[in-house]
């Protein structure tokens, strides 16, 4: 005996079927007034943060998963209750699943303090950031653009990419990546600067005159231009170093 099953019933189960395996996705947005550090904390995101003139802190924190249950293992969190504004999107039980991903966004005042950023995998993007900055990010890319202040950018597995940035007075810039390329390109050639760079399996091609050491063991360049402040400290253990001037 034939079943005839109407065909408004086979769209309803496929649509449910779809549902069902559907990914889940939630949006934390938050304004909340700058001025104090700030601290961020994920497991796998994508993280932008964009510095203007303004004077407050926007967050957006926009989660995904394969299930609303799934949500629940890394909380969204904007905590304004210390003495620093903490965001973070952390999986429980030190997890790392790559199924449970934030994308993080952040528009703050270009002279903020980013006291503490921690990714364990992903991509962050920076844009014009002078204040300070200390980035960790295990595993993925690093894009900044037109940075300047005291930034400490380290990639681990991955790459480190610097477009339009300036050594400022009063400032620093420590580079690293342990594994992968590091390229760095100042808005233009620095009145006052000490540039030191090294990578212990790799090349160092530079825009800027560096005296090199490369016959044996790690190669090694610096220069000293001016007063010898501020200084840009870039290493790399495998990969190679590219400093360059002007353009994009």
């Amino acid at each position: 005996m034939q079943v005839h099953v109407p065909a408004a019933l086979l769209l309803f189960i496929a649509c449910s079927d779809i549902a069902a395996h559907a990914d889940a996705t939630d949006r934390l947005s938050k304004t909340v007034p700058g001025g104090r550090p700030i601290r961020i904390d994920a497991t796998i995101a994508d993280l932008a943060i964009v510095g203007s003139n303004r004077d407050d802190v926007a967050v957006e924190i926009v989660r995904h998963a394969p299930s609303a249950g799934d949500l629940a293992k890394y909380p969204a969190v904007v905590d304004e209750t210390s003495a620093a504004l903490r965001i973070s999107a952390v999986q429980a039980d030190d997890g790392r699943d790559p199924n449970l991903k934030s994308d993080i966004t952040i528009a703050a005042p270009a002279s903020a303090v980013f006291e503490m950023v921690r990714v364990f995998e992903g991509k962050v993007k920076l844009t014009n950031l002078n204040g300070a900055c200390d980035l960790e990010l295990r595993r993925g890319g690093i894009d900044a653009i037109g940075i300047g202040g005291r930034m400490r950018l380290e990639a681990g597995i991955g790459s480190l990419d610097v477009r339009q940035a300036e050594l400022t007075p009063g400032g620093m810039m420590r580079l690293r990546v342990f594994n992968g390329p590091l390229r760095v390109r100042l808005a233009r050639m620095p009145a006052n600067a000490r540039i030191l760079a090294v990578t212990f399996n790799g090349a160092i091609a530079s825009d800027i005159p560096l005296t090199m050491k490369d016959k044996f063991g790690p190669r090694f360049g610096e220069t000293t231009i001016g007063t010898g402040e501020p200084v840009m400290s870039i290493d790399v253990v495998k990969g190679d170093i590219t400093i360059g001037l002007g353009g994009k």
